[in-house]
């Protein structure tokens, strides 16, 4: 059992510092959220990169001979380190040593409820594990998190695990996930058969998502003050002011340097992002790096390809943000944000107007005239749009209907005065 921990960080060039700094700051957080104290932490400055430990080996000497005087028993590296990196530092400390990815995918399979989010966490985990199967990755037997299924309890028996099998385990796994995704196409399907627009709640972990679709909807979701306190998306209805209705997706949070794994593994959460309708991007005002975290979240939306179309961006938290110049920044970068406090309410009746003003840029009323035997369209329009009127005639049906415009083209044909 791990029970206390050194961080060590290292920067390549001196204009990184305080950005090493910040990032060791959410490592000490991200160890936090495990339940291991961290006893002392170490910034490093080297010229370039060392093959064999990052380090040279007299700064690589000092960072053990602290963990040993703090009494650590494990040193986790803020940098990713290759397999043959680790194996190297734990021959060198003696200790148990991980990375920055590693801390990430524990917490992500103690976080981990559903079965799906355990599929997605325990793909990562394998996949992060195959080419360190030579480690006695004894400290996986910490993780308590009632819901994922990963590796619990096999740290010893990791040495007598074939590459074969592991891999043989990944490709079900994938599949598995295949299958996963295919329901969710379904229940996206149903979805749309009530012709609701969807938005997708996206923001950097912490920054109060989940409190905000609470405080908007009542939904019961994990509401609570830690790193991915949830890793499973919950979606809920809501009434905005002017009679719309509006699905609104909460989605599991980014975090500097999030495993290139865990963005592919959990796509199957994070296409709720995707395919949304809009994006309503949720920024912490009270964190003192904000504009940072909202750009990591950004490259990865940029990633999945979830970048390029409309998006809300909401300022939350102000009620605990006493520089008023910090909030001007705010203002200065983001003109045309909403400013909210999920926990008191302010602000989100503005929220909900700006919710339907953007539904009304995405879509719009149409006249058409169908034949009679375009049943098939006619069907299809009660699916995806919003049927206000509909009137039979001999050889045809008129409808007056409200459509997105991203669906405006299938029915253009038999629009009338297009």
């Amino acid at each position: 059992m791990v029970e206390r921990a050194l961080l060590a960080g290292f920067h390549f060039k001196r204009d990184d510092r305080s950005e090493s700094e910040s990032l060791l700051d959410e490592l000490e957080e991200l160890v936090s959220t495990l339940g291991i104290p961290v006893k002392d932490r170490i910034l490093v400055t080297c010229a370039k990169p060392h093959p064999k430990l990052l380090a040279t080996g007299g700064k690589a000497d000092d960072i053990v001979a602290k963990a040993r005087e703090v009494e650590a028993d494990v040193i986790v590296i803020d940098n990713d380190l290759a397999p043959n990196q680790q194996r190297s530092w734990e021959k060198l400390s003696g200790m148990c040593v991980i990375d920055r990815e590693e801390v990430i995918l524990d917490i992500f399979a103690e976080r981990a409820m559903t079965k799906e989010a355990s599929l997605q966490v325990e793909l990562a985990r394998m996949e992060y594990s195959l080419p360190r199967l030579t480690r006695a990755w004894t400290h996986l037997n910490r993780q308590s998190g009632s819901g994922g299924t990963g590796l619990r309890g096999e740290g010893e028996t990791q040495l007598e695990v074939d590459r074969r099998i592991v891999r043989r385990r990944i490709d079900r796994l994938r599949a598995d996930l295949t299958a996963v995704r295919k329901r969710r196409a379904t229940q996206r399907k149903e979805r749309m058969r009530v012709p609701l627009p969807h938005a997708a709640i996206v923001g950097y972990t912490n920054a109060g998502k989940s409190s905000l679709l609470h405080r908007l909807t009542g939904a019961d979701v994990l509401v609570e003050d830690k790193l991915f306190a949830t890793l499973d998306t919950t979606t809920r209805k809501i009434g905005l002011p002017d009679g719309q209705s509006l699905l609104l997706t909460d989605t599991v949070g980014f975090v500097r340097r999030l495993p290139h794994g865990l963005v592919e593994a959990f796509k199957a959460t994070l296409e709720e992002a995707v395919l949304a309708d809009f994006r309503i991007h949720v920024v912490d005002a009270s964190q003192s790096r904000a504009m940072e975290f909202f750009d990591t979240t950004m490259a990865v939306l940029e990633e999945l390809g979830a970048d390029r179309d409309k998006m809300i961006t909401v300022i939350n938290k102000i009620d605990v943000v006493e520089n008023r110049g910090l909030l001007a920044s705010f203002h200065h970068r983001f003109p045309d944000a909403v400013y909210v406090s999920a926990k008191t309410g302010e602000g989100l009746d503005t929220l909900r107007h700006q919710f339907a003003d953007t539904l009304r840029e995405l879509v719009s009323q149409h006249e058409y005239a169908f034949p009679i035997a375009r049943s098939d369209l006619v069907s299809t329009l009660y699916d995806v749009g919003k049927v206000l009127e509909t009137e039979y005639e001999d050889t045809q049906v008129r409808l007056h209907a409200i459509v997105p415009n991203r669906l405006r083209d299938r029915f253009r044909e038999f629009e009338i005065n297009a």
